[in-house]
């Protein structure tokens, strides 16, 4: 029926939805903007390529980036990590005064999540998997209610970072040298626990996507091993996210052959949903040759680079790249006198004019 609506769509427009778009979800030329509002609340200022001192997120905007992701952790946050529902709801009108798509990330725990380590909430450490799978879902539910209600729905919401391994650890443990311990099903009910919770929320009326954010974007083994576990257990999600790091996932060349076998085998769309590179020498590659030269410009070829793989992923599905996190030192968007680097510019010949000249404006 979707496609004869498309066919048709020049004779009776009333037939087609705006679900039925094929442009309603943009490409995302995305940015983790956790740390923004923290960053301009301490009082630090940045600026334009032209020395101009304005909000990130405009800085941003006017070179084309149109998502932004941020990060929620449980109560009571820790470190430096002050993404509490308050502080979400605050960054997340901050994100639609610019006209930003919002990308909400779970993190699952009071702090950092990643493939290293996956703790879990203080608050939840002491229950059983099937009250820890109820708590799940209150709390999901109750923090998308609190920005539904302030008027900061997310278009898309990822239920935990990085999961490659599982979370909520160790009752979510994965573990590819020991299939047999691995708690599958553990994971899958988290994740269908959290699934549940967002489209009850969202209601038919919100097209809110559900990503699962994995690790290993240059990875086709666990990818596989990874997304034919979701199928099996029937976990409810849309888009596939992966993290690819050049010091981590290996190479350009992994990443396009692994975003070709999971659009080809899920039929999902695909955002490579963290990446990043030094401008300055770092550690991270160690005796290694990096890809690129460690300078402004290497950093910004980097960016580019594995855009033109996500962008050419079969059958259309490569949906956008996101990058981790702008505001780091070293690795970020700005040099030691916080004025904006090359790579700003990265994605301005596909996503310029950010307005169209004539005044028109397309439908939403």
């Amino acid at each position: 029926m979707r496609i004869l609506k498309l066919i048709f769509f020049l004779f009776v427009p009333s037939l087609l939805t705006a679900q039925d778009l094929p442009y309603k979800n943009s490409y995302a030329f995305g940015l983790d903007v956790s740390f923004v509002r923290q960053q301009e609340d301490n009082g630090n200022k940045f600026m334009d390529t032209d020395s101009t001192v304005k909000p990130c997120l405009q800085i941003f905007r006017e070179h084309g980036y149109n998502w932004g992701r941020i990060m929620i952790c449980n109560e009571p946050v820790s470190g430096r990590l002050t993404q509490d529902i308050k502080y979400v709801v605050s960054a997340a009108q901050d994100l639609k005064k610019y006209g930003y798509s919002f990308l909400l990330d779970y993190m699952m725990s009071n702090g950092w999540a990643n493939p290293m380590v996956q703790p879990v909430p203080s608050l939840w450490k002491n229950l059983k998997h099937s009250e820890r799978v109820k708590v799940v879902y209150q709390y999901v539910k109750e923090t998308m209610t609190a920005l539904k209600d302030a008027g900061v729905m997310p278009d898309m919401v990822q239920i935990g970072n990085e999961i490659g391994n599982g979370f909520l650890w160790p009752d979510g443990r994965i573990r590819y040298d020991s299939l047999e311990l691995s708690k599958w099903k553990n994971v899958a009910d988290y994740l269908s626990a959290g699934a549940k919770a967002v489209r009850e929320v969202a209601g038919k009326e919100k097209n809110v996507k559900i990503m699962l954010h994995v690790d290993h974007g240059g990875d086709i083994p666990m990818t596989k091993t990874f997304f034919n576990k979701m199928r099996e257990f029937k976990v409810d999600y849309d888009v596939i996210g992966f993290s690819f790091y050049p010091w981590s996932h290996g190479t350009l060349l992994d990443l396009k052959d692994n975003l070709r076998f999971a659009a080809k085998e899920y039929g999902k769309e695909i955002i490579v949903v963290e990446t990043g590179y030094y401008w300055r020498h770092g550690n991270n590659f160690r005796n290694i040759k990096p890809p690129f030269p460690e300078t402004p410009q290497g950093q910004r070829e980097w960016m580019e680079a594995v855009n033109e793989i996500v962008m050419n992923t079969p059958d259309g599905l490569g949906r956008g790249v996101f990058w981790w996190e702008p505001m780091s030192r070293g690795r970020g968007y700005f040099d030691e006198a916080r004025k904006v680097q090359p790579i700003i510019n990265a994605f301005e010949k596909y996503a310029l004019p950010v307005n169209r000249a004539d005044g028109q404006t397309r439908i939403q």
